[in-house]
């Protein structure tokens, strides 16, 4: 295997290494930094949903010939997932599409000889007039009161989305623009409502769209364009595992980081003084904590023991010692207390070594603001080095691998665990593969902890010379750094996970310049009226700016703002202060909504 162990002295530097070293230097030295392909995540704002919703609602409409509505029924059916969606068009045809989403697009005409009769609603029994009559797309028709008092308990009962006909058997998704008709003459609080889930249909339902994890809440979602296995940062600053939600964690899988995270929880707050002060019991193997000075201890099982030995002993003693028992002869201890101790080692080892790192993460992040001053007084020196990126960069690689480090240790408590793959390995497996393992995790602990020394050096008080070497060794280590994380997680997924028949461990794929950071999702509005593309309707803007909590300008489009040569308006508009008018968060829960 290539060994990149460095020593103090092995940091040369060469001709042909002069393109890397100025990619290198010129790299952005933010933390998060985005891939040459573009952005693959984006950031979904509450100023941004209804855009981001209608983009899919688009593709759909223009596929399918659809209105809005049943576009957004078809989404919803599907997740979101228009991809699937269309698939399933290929595959199976329109007519099924539409059926297994509920969808009705038949018009059904009123004959003339029936508008002024009345009409008997099925549900309730009672003659109507016809014009209180109201008819859906499937063709069920009942009175106004009754599809009020429908739409009503479903509203409650949290199946806003998808509220079907009355009718007996029928799958017949019901119009929304019906539902907010009817429900906006009464009941304007629960057409607000009913628009709510609306609008967070799309990220509630939406497999590629999750609300940003951050306490307090942001506001923000998170669009992922590719692989949902990923892990991404928030315009918040927050950076999360985009699967489970929790704090990214690779090469940790989903469910190791699950695990880990309750048996710290659980453990880690008491397990230091578990070991100090208590002994287990020989019988139970429950821990016992000695209260007097005589060295005979008894369980709340029974069972008496040496403190010094933890041996079972008989009950018969004095001060000095205990009858029939030695502590100066070994004896071979049962299995199941050897293997709780040996257990306990085992979390001790690997948490000690987790915890370590995290706190080195914890204490480095406090070296930004030092190297910063560091930087700017070299840069006031007489010096010919006036580049000096390379040491931002390098603390950047610092953090990540740090971050890295500190997550092998719970991935490899699992990995070559009793808990999880137990019968995935022989015991002659197990031991090649964490000989492989923590060949390449102790090769990366070295590196960091030079790259960590090397920047703490106090550069802004030494000749060029000598800053000229430091800055080889940090360019230098950063790379061999660099490269041992990435074989660590080719070694990860497909010797370690790659061989397992149990796959449901998958962890979120190295990125050399760090977890990517979510571009903003603009909100665009066309110039022309006849823009299809990218206008909304003034219907739609209304309904957009009640949700978000904005005031609704229907002359947006005038003269008032200025636009940039996209079309994207770049006027400020005033917020709403608190709920009054009809105005409400998007953040705030529905029953807060529903109380104010």
């Amino acid at each position: 295997m290539e060994d990149y162990a460095t020593s103090d002295d092995d940091y040369h530097y060469s001709s042909d290494q002069e393109d890397s070293v100025d990619a290198y230097e010129n790299d952005d030295p933010d933390y998060a930094l985005l891939s040459s392909k573009g952005p693959t995540t984006q950031v979904i704002t509450k100023e941004s949903l209804l855009a981001a919703q209608r983009e899919d609602l688009r593709r759909v409409m223009d596929m399918l010939s659809v209105r809005e509505q049943h576009a957004r029924t078809l989404l919803i059916f599907h997740r979101w997932d228009v991809e699937k969606l269309f698939a399933v068009y290929v595959d199976k045809g329109k007519s099924f599409l539409f059926a297994e989403a509920g969808v009705s697009v038949e018009e059904h005409q009123e004959s003339d000889s029936s508008i002024a009769s009345a009409v008997m609603c099925l549900i309730c029994m009672e003659d109507v007039p016809s014009n209180e009559v109201t008819r859906m797309d499937c063709g069920h028709g009942f009175c106004n009161s009754c599809w009020i008092e429908h739409f009503i308990v479903k509203i409650n009962e949290g199946q806003s989305k998808r509220i079907r006909c009355m009718a007996h058997k029928c799958n017949s998704i019901c119009d929304e623009a019906v539902v907010r008709t009817l429900l906006s003459r009464q009941h304007p609080d629960m057409a607000e409502k009913y628009e709510r889930f609306l609008l967070e249909s799309y990220i509630e339902d939406n497999k590629r769209v999750k609300w940003c994890p951050s306490t307090p809440h942001c506001g923000n979602a998170i669009r992922v364009e590719e692989d949902e296995l990923c892990e991404v940062e928030c315009s918040c600053g927050v950076q999360f595992c985009f699967r489970c939600l929790s704090e990214a964690h690779s090469p940790c899988s989903c469910l190791m980081w699950e695990l880990w995270a309750k048996k710290c929880r659980d453990e880690s707050e008491t397990v230091n003084w578990i070991t100090v002060h208590t002994k287990p019991c020989p019988k139970c193997h429950k821990p016992v904590e000695k209260n007097g000075g005589c060295n005979l201890v008894s369980c709340i099982c029974g069972q008496a023991f040496c403190w010094l030995c933890g041996g079972a002993t008989g009950r018969e003693h004095t001060w000095s010692s205990i009858a029939g028992h030695s502590c100066g002869r070994y004896k071979e201890q049962e299995k199941t207390a050897e293997r709780a101790k040996r257990d306990l080692y085992q979390y001790m080892h690997y948490h000690n070594r987790y915890k370590a790192h995290t706190d080195s993460f914890k204490i480095e992040s406090k070296l930004k603001e030092t190297i910063q001053g560091k930087v700017a007084i070299s840069e006031e020196k007489d010096s010919t080095l006036r580049d000096y990126s390379w040491v931002n960069n390098g603390l950047s690689r610092l953090f990540r691998s740090r971050r890295v480090l500190s997550y092998s240790y719970a991935f490899a408590f699992y990995m070559f665990g009793d808990e999880l793959f137990k019968d995935e390995m022989t015991e002659a497996q197990r031991e090649i593969k964490q000989n492989l393992f923590e060949d390449q995790q102790q090769q990366l602990e070295a590196n960091v902890e030079k790259l960590s020394k090397i920047l703490e050096e106090p550069f802004e008080t030494f000749s060029d010379d000598k800053v000229m070497e430091i800055r080889m060794q940090i360019i230098n280590l950063s790379t061999i750094i660099d490269k041992l994380c990435q074989k660590m997680y080719e070694c990860i997924e497909n010797d370690l996970l790659g061989s397992l028949h149990l796959g449901i461990h998958s962890i979120a794929p190295y990125k050399s310049k760090g977890i990517e950071r979510a571009s903003e999702l603009s909100v665009c509005w066309g110039n022309n009226v006849n823009d299809t593309e990218m206008l909304l309707s003034e219907k739609d803007y209304c309904i957009y700016a009640a949700s978000v909590g904005v005031t609704a300008e229907l002359d947006r489009p005038s003269g008032s703002g200025s636009s940039d040569d996209s079309g994207c308006s770049s006027r400020k508009r005033a917020r709403k202060e608190g709920l009054g008018g009809g105005f409400f968060d998007l953040n705030l829960p529905a029953e807060f909504v529903d109380r104010n």
